[in-house]
């Protein structure tokens, strides 16, 4: 169906990045996944996973993901002739959000978001940080007014989530949502379950 980058950092919420991958796989798209060097470590460390217990957990998909080294500037999600229908970065670091905002390309995953933005395709960066401080929010309002979509791991309460799982599905249902990808991972608000 769609093809889609899915940037992961080292910012706390990798398992955000996991679920999302799952997702636009389960919905037949394309998924070329860069990965940070603190975005591995952080995964290892908060989940149960490693990049290979990735890979392994969506097996069956394998023919539509492709992971790239995060140093391959060669690799396609660098150039703007490669067509895609978005870049998702979730979690993204406040490190990798200043880069960005600042046109600072210093790996794939910072040159394929540029790509998008310079492109004019959907970039939507998942901020992981609480409290944001004043630089954080001065870079996402450079982001925002450059066309990203700043969408903050902050899950609602009103679909009455009963586990952890449920808390991030439902950000991980407002991602796939700002895609325009149908997606029952929440109740959505004004449904008569409510």
């Amino acid at each position: 169906m769609g093809k889609y980058i899915v940037g992961i950092t080292g910012a706390s919420g990798s398992i955000y990045g996991i679920r999302l991958i799952e997702e636009l796989l389960r919905s037949s798209n394309e998924v070329h996944v860069i990965v940070t060097d603190s975005g591995k470590k952080v995964m290892e460390y908060e989940t149960e996973y490693d990049m290979d217990g990735v890979l392994r957990k969506i097996e069956e998909h394998k023919d539509r993901i492709k992971i790239h080294n995060i140093d391959n500037l060669f690799a396609a999600t660098a150039s703007g002739s490669f067509k895609t229908d978005g870049m998702i970065i979730m979690p993204c670091s406040m490190s990798t959000l200043g880069e960005i905002a600042n046109g600072v390309s210093k790996n794939l995953l910072g040159r394929s978001a540029d790509v998008c933005l310079k492109e004019r395709r959907k970039l939507i960066v998942v901020p992981r940080e609480t409290p944001f401080g004043t630089i954080h929010l001065r870079n996402m309002l450079s982001l925002s007014e450059a066309g990203a979509v700043i969408l903050p791991a902050m899950p609602g309460f009103y679909h009455k989530p009963q586990s952890l799982n449920d808390a991030i599905d439902f950000v991980v249902g407002k991602v796939l949502d700002a895609l325009d990808i149908e997606n029952n991972l929440f109740k959505k608000w004004g449904h008569d379950e409510y």
